[in-house]
């Protein structure tokens, strides 16, 4: 929150433990909030909060974030999919090689940080991600 209040950035993502949602939209007024879930009620209950995006987490193993918690798989997408309308972006272990399995489980977009910024050309890389999730959006 410091940093996006710092730089006027458009938007803030705020995990389970961060700062309170309410708190957050009260210091941003209508920048974007997104939430990370865990699992279906959280979702529920973090568009009833009045989220931009859900992101659902973790979808595949990731050594990212060590506490990332245990991989949920494409399912846990789909079942969020069915319970809200905001759109869902898919994080944990994101690459090209099953960023298509995420996308077609219903999420509308991934965030990836490994997969791209170890990379030699990070722009090739972010260009390759976008091509396959037009590819695989329903």
């Amino acid at each position: 929150m410091d940093i996006c209040l710092a730089v006027d950035a458009d938007g803030v993502h705020l995990g389970q433990d961060d700062m309170p949602y309410e708190t957050a939209r009260k210091l941003l007024g209508n920048k974007i909030i997104g939430l990370t879930v865990h699992n279906v009620k959280e979702a529920v209950e973090a568009e009833k909060k009045g989220a931009d995006y859900i992101g659902v987490s973790p979808i595949f193993e990731t050594t990212t974030k060590k506490d990332a918690g245990r991989a949920a798989g494409v399912r846990l997408i789909e079942g969020v999919k069915k319970k809200v309308k905001q759109p869902i972006v898919a994080i944990g272990g994101i690459n090209k090689g099953n960023v298509a399995e995420a996308i077609k489980a219903g999420a509308d977009s991934a965030a990836a940080i490994s997969a791209i910024v170890t990379k030699e050309d990070v722009k090739k890389e972010v260009l390759d991600f976008i091509m396959i999730i037009k590819e695989n959006k329903k």
